[in-house]
C-alpha cells in the first residue's frame, strides 16, 4: 500500500490545507495527516481541537475516505517510518514557502532517502491563504467563510466571544 504523510499544525485547518490533503488522496492509497503535537507557534487551538477540525472535514468529503488523522511529537522521517509511508506531502503557495520547505525536505532526505517529499503548488483560489491570516481576520470579526470549515468558524466564534 502506497502511503503519505501531510504534516502540520494545523492551528486551524484552511481550506487550502483541504485542497492539499485531497490531493495527496488522490495520489496515493493512504494519507496519513499528521499534527504536531508540540510547535513553536504558540496554537491558538488545542491539538484535540486542531485533530476534531480535521477529523470533522475528513467524514464531510468522501473524497478523503482514505485519510487519517494522529498527532504526532517526533521527527517527521520518524513519523514516516512509523506509518511505513513513501513520501511526505507539503503544499507551497508562494516561492517564500519553498525555501524553508526544501530545506525541511533536504533534512529528510538525509535521515531517509527512501522517503520522497511531494510538493503539492496551492490551487490558484488557495494561493494567498494561511492560518495565520484567517486567525487575524477572525479575531477582528472578518468574514471567514469558504477559508475554513463550518466546524473552525465555530470554533473561532468560541474562542474570539463573536
Amino acid at each position: 500500500m502506497k502511503v503519505a504523510v501531510c504534516p502540520g499544525s494545523f492551528d486551524p485547518i484552511t481550506s487550502g490545507h483541504l485542497d492539499v490533503i485531497e490531493r495527496g488522496a488522490y495520489l496515493f492509497e493512504k494519507v496519513v495527516v499528521g499534527v504536531f503535537e508540540k510547535t513553536e507557534k504558540n496554537p491558538l487551538f488545542s491539538l484535540d481541537e486542531r485533530i476534531g477540525f480535521i477529523e470533522s472535514a475528513i467524514k464531510e468529503n468522501s473524497k478523503l475516505s482514505n485519510v487519517e488523522v494522529e498527532s504526532f511529537n517526533s521527527l517527521l522521517i520518524d513519523f514516516a517510518h512509523r506509518h511505513k509511508a513513501c513520501a511526505i506531502i507539503k503544499g507551497l503557495r508562494a516561492v517564500s514557502d519553498f525555501e524553508h520547505e526544501f530545506q525541511m525536505a533536504q533534512f529528510n532526505r538525509k535521515l531517509d532517502k527512501s522517503i520522497e517529499t511531494i510538493f503539492v503548488m496551492a490551487s490558484p483560489k488557495y494561493a494567498y491563504l494561511s492560518s495565520s491570516a484567517v486567525k487575524e481576520i477572525a479575531k477582528f470579526g472578518g468574514c471567514i467563510e469558504g477559508l475554513v470549515t463550518k466546524e473552525v468558524e465555530k470554533g473561532f466564534r468560541k474562542v474570539f466571544k463573536l
